[in-house]
């Protein structure tokens, strides 16, 4: 587990970016922090560290929005308003999940029972006591050979 501290919006943007330039086909993330936290900036840091350059937001109500542009395929989810976790059957998550690109799902614990044996958690949280723009984010390694 790592804990990272950052106290501005471009510092969780840059992590982001680091984070995207090391990531592997194949690797699936789940990105957990209530609203307003800096989850789309991380994301779009993410997607800035895998030379993706259009622009990243969240897919609030298309469940999936999939960016090919960049070094590889980026499949950015946003579960939140999923009813049934049939609605991911349908959108064929298998092929994002298990696919060669990289994974981030937000709200990823309204759908616990499908995520891969194996994934990446990065929880984002606000302390306003150390500031507005602190956060606190860290980083597991859940399931499979850790």
């Amino acid at each position: 587990m790592q804990v990272i501290e950052t106290f501005s919006p471009e510092e969780t943007f840059e992590l982001g970016r680091r984070m995207g330039e090391q990531a592997q086909p194949g690797q699936v993330c789940t990105l957990v922090g209530e609203l307003g936290v800096g989850k789309t900036v991380f994301t779009q840091g993410m997607a800035r560290g895998l030379m993706i350059e259009e622009p990243v937001s969240s897919p609030t109500f298309t469940i999936v929005q999939v960016y090919e542009e960049g070094r590889m395929p980026f499949y950015h989810f946003d579960v939140y308003r999923i009813g049934d976790i049939e609605e991911m059957d349908e959108i064929g998550y298998e092929d994002y999940f298990y696919g060669q690109g990289l994974t981030m799902i937000e709200w990823a614990d309204l759908i616990q029972e499908i995520l891969p044996e194996a994934y990446q958690e990065i929880k984002i949280e606000k302390d306003l006591e150390k500031g507005f723009d602190y956060r606190k984010i860290t980083i597991s390694e859940k399931g499979g050979h850790t």
